[in-house]
């Protein structure tokens, strides 16, 4: 497993060691022990879900105000375009996002911290995707930041008007969200 560092430290991107011929391939997506040597995160994953969207489909900026998740997200099938943005006031990288690829193709796998709204757009025809998380989801924690907000400015890789279910096109603005101390 090999790590590749962001312009946002606490954000991940994980790349398997994948062994492969002309029968198939095989990669090893999730081991705690190695997890913990390369990260030195002692996380909990509680939760494993499993999610499809549409080409076109876009998830809003979503993240648990109390019950805060962490999510290590990796593509099954398809591709999209994940990002984290770092919504911790007291953070140094307050309000800045980062946006990566994951396919089924590349096998990488983002780890998107506690603290974090994370959101993705389909870039296929549609996608498959897992997620572990580190909490339950908690609807009544849940919030949702404007994925177009123009205070975050980020560069969604879209070819026309994305599709968004009625809670992301309520989503709040940046600067009017509720946010981590």
């Amino acid at each position: 497993m090999n790590i590749v560092t962001t312009t946002i430290p606490e954000v991940l991107i994980f790349e398997p060691k994948v062994f492969g011929d002309e029968r198939g391939f095989f990669f090893e997506s999730f081991n705690e022990r190695v997890w913990r040597q390369l990260t030195g995160l002692d996380v909990n994953f509680v939760q494993h879900n499993h999610s499809r969207s549409a080409g076109g489909v876009l998830r809003g900026l979503h993240y648990q105000i109390q019950q805060p998740q962490g999510k290590l997200v990796r593509v099954i099938s398809g591709e999209v375009f994940d990002v984290a943005v770092d919504i911790r006031r007291s953070s140094p990288t307050f309000g800045a996002w980062f946006g990566a690829h994951l396919s089924a193709e590349n096998k990488r796998q983002m780890w998107v911290p506690p603290g974090f709204a994370h959101g993705f757009c389909v870039t296929s025809e549609y996608a498959e995707f897992l997620y572990l998380t580190t909490d339950y989801w908690a609807p009544e924690h849940e919030r949702c930041i404007a994925w177009n907000d123009p205070d975050l400015a980020i560069t969604w890789p879209l070819a026309s008007e994305p599709t968004v279910s009625a809670k992301d096109r309520e989503g709040k603005r940046f600067r009017e969200a509720d946010l981590f101390p």
